[in-house]
């Protein structure tokens, strides 16, 4: 028996993703600000966009909306469309597209990953659950997805539990798991935070190289205009839960338009400078 493969119609000019006129509000906040108010965003095949903004800005509540994980009490409003597939709503898609049309990599790498099975069980779980993968099968997809996400001694580690591994290692884990799928569009939720720079910097390029070779589309949520800037061919800025500015990267770095994006560029100029 076969794994099931993704099937991908490409559509020229189609975004594989449309966000139109996004909210997302939470019992008890009538009067409030919305988390998210009224965000458009679009991400096409095989590009990576990146949400660009300071913690609340409503980045992560947004990606949580469109896979259908908002906490108890949330509500999203607006439409959010991937492939042409609604996710909102009672009726909507989110989740049965969410792990197999869409991956999502969580900012807390630990608290992702199941803390009582191993690495090897986690991984191939995956596979078996979304893709139908025999389970013979999806072990050894596990061996060579944790290969390919340039685990050291990846094999010894498919015995492991998560808590044996450091930090670095359990955020590849957390990508091999959302690519055992298969997905065509990747949710990454401040992939780098809590890294040090050298890890950082290997968890960036690795998500761009498997971009590339996957042909897969990437949302990237973070407050760091510096690594938004390594990955993205567009970066939205978020503020106050709504997109304030959309670019392509080399535009806004060059010349912001909203003060919030110059304020971004500042302090990322100031960190280089010191």
């Amino acid at each position: 028996m076969a794994c099931a493969t993704r099937s991908i119609r490409r559509t020229p000019d189609m975004a594989l993703l449309t966000v139109r006129n996004l909210a997302v509000r939470f019992a008890g906040m009538r009067d409030a600000v919305p988390a998210v108010d009224g965000v458009d965003l679009d991400v096409a095949e095989g590009e990576c966009v990146a949400l660009v903004g300071a913690s609340g800005s409503g980045k992560s509540q947004l990606l949580l909306a469109c896979t259908g994980l908002l906490a108890a009490g949330g509500a999203a409003t607006g439409s959010a469309r991937f492939a042409g597939r609604e996710l909102l709503g009672p009726g909507g898609a989110a989740a049965g597209v969410r792990g197999s049309g869409i991956g999502m990599i969580f900012q807390d790498a630990t608290g992702s990953l199941t803390p009582h099975r191993r690495i090897g069980e986690l991984l191939a779980e995956v596979a078996v659950a979304t893709r139908g993968c025999p389970r013979a099968r999806a072990r050894a997809e596990a061996a060579r997805m944790l290969e390919r996400v340039r685990l050291p001694d990846a094999g010894r580690h498919l015995r492991h539990y998560p808590h044996e591994l450091s930090g670095g290692m359990r955020q590849r884990v957390a990508i091999a798991a959302a690519l055992m799928a298969r997905p065509r569009l990747l949710f990454a939720d401040e992939p780098t935070t809590a890294l040090d720079p050298t890890v950082q910097a290997g968890v960036i390029a690795l998500l761009e190289e498997l971009r590339q070779d996957l042909g897969m589309a990437l949302l990237l949520v973070t407050h760091d205009l510096g690594v938004a800037a390594a990955l993205a061919s567009r970066i939205a800025v978020m503020q106050g839960g709504r997109i304030v500015e959309t670019a392509p990267t080399a535009s806004l770095l060059r010349a912001p338009q909203h003060p919030y994006s110059a304020a971004l560029l500042a302090a990322l100029s100031a960190g280089i400078d010191g």
